[in-house]
């Protein structure tokens, strides 16, 4: 009995068909797919260490029992407008698969955004405290605007109401000419398209065909938290932290706060107040010059007035005119009767002493002149050449002087009377036996040439005194040219 029971169970497991693991795999992998499909889910994000190298993000959701796996491709996380952090309570939705490397399911996820405005709200206070820590919100890093800008920039949408308000209120206030940036101000592209704007008017040449404009304005009008989302991204804040051209943010109402207003030069409470805050009003402007104006016409009539006056009271204590001019043209009356005489008198004095000096001059006197000058000349260069002769002769007894010096104080002259010159190997001389070692190349130096030489392994002691050598005077009639004798 025990025996039959045994073959009737083990044969149905016998009859069960055999896979293998990859198609066992596919088989759950399609179940679970054609189960659940595409799926919303909310979870806390957890894991979460950013982009692997190969661009998609791994990372956890989870509650307080379970934990789900999941996966961001590449190209979806570029387009994403809210970036998962550690710790975020998010909804995400996406397809539900099986990653048969592991064996586990996964969430490949499409869309994700924050759990509620809480979460929101979280977010956004982390992120603020992070670009203020990086200085991006410093008061030292505000521009001032311009009075009256003469090119004003707008990023906004060209749809909208916002647009039309803004060049309302300039056209009431002071006509401007308004370039206009169109982006989108709400969803996913919204913070790239704004980003880009702000670069992109920063980027205009001062003097192009398109003129670079002075302020811009980044307007939108009021919504939620999720609407002005886009104007919290690090893209958008920290474009509008690095522009060189002075910034008003405009976003939202009054009520409505965003992370670009701490990084602009001035927030506006509404776009219509960012357009009175970009340029003043013109009536006000033409009243205010028109009674300075006035006033400074009057302060100049008055000071013209007050000279008048001053110039009337002193030309009453000056003389007359006439009195003034009454001797001096007498004196020049006086002097122009006199001048014809003096300038006949004056041609007639400069005409006797030109004939005088005519009849001095004759060829007879030049040619003496001529004489006597080419003697002195002569006498000169005989004088210059003896003395040229005179100077070069002391000139080569000096030479010869110190040439004679020369070979007196050489060695080569010592060498001559029978000395020799040791060197080292170095080719410095020796002057003292203790600086000869043993086995020493020493080079000798005679008067007719140099011997190469090795020192043994003793050194000779020095040599005794010798009695002083005296020296007989040699007769006065001894005409031999020998050295004569010591002893």
């Amino acid at each position: 009995m025990a025996s039959s029971r045994i073959t009737n169970e083990t044969e149905p497991r016998a009859n069960i068909p055999e896979w293998s693991v990859s198609e066992l795999s596919a088989a759950l992998k399609k179940t679970v797919e054609d189960a659940y499909g595409y799926v919303r889910v909310r979870g806390e994000v957890s894991g979460f260490k950013g982009p692997s190298p190969s661009g998609h993000v791994y990372f956890r959701l989870k509650d307080d029992r379970a934990v789900l796996e999941g996966v961001i491709w590449k190209g979806v996380w570029g387009r994403m407008r809210v970036k998962p952090e550690e710790g975020l309570d998010v909804i995400v939705s996406g397809k539900l698969t099986t990653f048969a490397g592991s064996s586990k399911y996964q969430l490949v996820i499409d869309t994700l955004e924050p759990a509620g405005v809480g979460a929101l709200m979280k977010l956004l206070e982390e992120r603020k405290k992070k670009l203020a820590a990086a200085g991006l919100f410093d008061e030292a890093r505000k521009q001032l605007l311009q009075f009256l800008p003469r090119v004003i920039g707008v990023v906004t949408s060209p749809t909208g109401a916002v647009i039309r308000d803004i060049l309302h209120r300039l056209a009431d206030r002071f006509p401007r000419r308004v370039l206009v940036w169109p982006v989108r101000v709400q969803g996913e592209a919204s913070a790239a398209e704004v980003a880009n704007a702000i670069k992109g008017f920063n980027a205009l040449p001062e003097h192009g065909a398109l003129p670079r404009p002075d302020l811009i304005i980044v307007a939108r009008g009021g919504g939620s938290l999720e609407d002005l989302w886009s104007f919290n991204e690090e893209i958008v804040v920290r474009a509008a932290a690095d522009s060189m051209i002075p910034l008003i943010s405009a976003v939202g109402h009054e009520t409505d706060i965003t992370l670009i207003d701490f990084a602009s030069d001035r927030r506006a409470p509404t776009p219509t107040a960012a357009a009175e805050m970009a340029v003043p009003v013109r009536a006000e402007l033409m009243a205010q010059i028109a009674a300075l104006t006035a006033r400074r016409l009057a302060c100049w009539q008055r000071g013209v007035e007050q000279r008048r006056k001053e110039l009337y009271l002193l030309s009453r204590a000056l003389p007359a005119l006439d009195d003034l001019l009454a001797i001096p043209r007498q004196r020049l009356d006086a002097c122009a009767a006199r001048l014809p005489r003096a300038l006949i008198a004056n041609a007639q004095l400069h005409h006797t002493q030109l004939t005088r000096i005519g009849a001095r001059l004759t060829p007879r006197l030049l040619k003496l002149r001529l004489a006597r000058s080419s003697e002195i000349v002569v006498a000169l260069e005989k004088r210059g050449k003896l003395a040229r002769k005179h100077y070069l002769q002391r000139r080569w007894d000096r030479v010869r002087g110190a040439e004679q010096l020369l070979k007196a104080f050489s060695y080569q002259g010592v060498l001559a009377r029978g000395f020799a010159l040791v060197r080292d190997d170095g080719g410095q001389p020796l002057r003292s036996a203790l600086s000869v070692k043993s086995r020493m190349r020493l080079e000798i130096e005679f008067s007719d040439g140099r011997v190469a030489a090795t020192a043994d392994g003793e050194r000779a002691p020095p040599p005794a005194a010798k009695p002083k050598l005296v020296t007989k005077p040699r007769p006065r009639g001894d005409d031999s040219g020998g050295q004569g004798t010591l002893l």
